[in-house]
């Protein structure tokens, strides 16, 4: 079977049947093509392991960053788009390669970049003032640690949420849908934002045009923002908490994450919460509830009389 018509027919399934994001369908598009043009692969057919073999060979000796060689992790993604492509070719029942015969390569424990809680006061608190900007910025700010959103699903939001409730819906990756509970922080700080608001624009959180030198605001149309710039403005806000460490939106999520664990909540109720497919995902934060090992060694170890 011809593999670029087969691969065509892949990533339309893949965005339009599975409901994967169009970002996740440009990496498969790209690590496929990858692929294929390095093993020559015309037909279906034309996969073989010795093939497969001698890629993640190749893949392995091609620069990363910082001189280094590729993550593995990033060499397992080109393995699970292909690993993926070719479950799907079975399922059209299209004789090729099996999808068990790839492995993946083994990854050392992910390690989490977490804030204190008195760093995550600071941070919370260092978007003062009542200006439209700063109440934007703490309305940001509450938003990510009371609901534990991602920062794509944050700027996705639109100013008609329903803040007479302490939850609202949000639609997630793979265009799952979860529930999210604000907490009376959050619901304050985006009312005043909200109240202070001088645009007509549908999303939630807009950017707000600089002054000018007059104090007049810039001619510029509001418009919905960026995960990016999101990422710069908590950047801006850890300096100016005195926080040293990378702090980003994802590290608001672990600390959402790593409060509810510390606190007893159960690691499935966390797993919904964050919108996380697999419990395997949410398994990082376990530490949090190993907690408890440190006094249990205190407690009993090296007790000499």
């Amino acid at each position: 079977m011809d593999a670029e018509v087969m691969k065509r027919q892949f990533l339309e399934h893949t965005e339009i049947e599975r409901g994967r994001a169009v970002k996740t369908i440009e990496n498969y598009d790209r690590y496929l093509t990858r692929f294929f043009a390095y093993a020559q692969i015309k037909d279906t057919s034309d996969i073989t392991e010795e093939k497969i073999r001698e890629f993640r060979m190749w893949l392995n000796r091609q620069p990363g960053t910082a001189n280094a060689s590729m993550k593995r992790r990033t060499q397992n993604y080109y393995l699970i788009a292909l690993r993926a492509f070719l479950k799907f070719l079975r399922k059209r029942d299209v004789q090729a390669l099996s999808p068990e015969k790839i492995e993946l390569a083994k990854l050392p424990e992910r390690s989490l970049d977490l804030i204190t809680p008195l760093e995550l006061n600071r941070l919370l608190e260092a978007a003062e003032g009542d200006d439209e900007k700063s109440l934007r910025d703490k309305a940001i700010l509450e938003l990510l640690f009371s609901t534990g959103l991602r920062v794509s699903e944050l700027c996705s939001l639109d100013s008609d949420l329903d803040l007479s409730r302490d939850e609202f819906s949000v639609r997630g990756k793979g265009e799952k849908v979860r529930v999210v509970f604000l907490s009376d922080e959050a619901k304050s700080a985006v009312k005043a934002y909200l109240k202070a608001r001088k645009d007509m624009e549908e999303a939630l959180f807009v950017n707000i045009p600089a002054k000018t030198k007059e104090g007049a605001p810039q001619k510029r149309t509001a418009s919905r923002l960026t995960p990016r710039s999101v990422e710069r403005m908590i950047k801006i806000y850890a300096a100016k908490a005195g926080i040293t460490k990378k702090v980003t939106p994802h590290v608001l999520r672990h600390s959402f994450a790593t409060d509810l664990l510390s606190n007893g909540a159960d690691i499935r109720s966390v797993q919904q919460l964050l919108g996380h497919a697999s419990i395997n995902t949410t398994q990082i934060y376990t530490h949090v509830t190993d907690s408890h090992l440190r006094e249990v060694h205190k407690k009993f170890h090296n007790r000499r009389s």
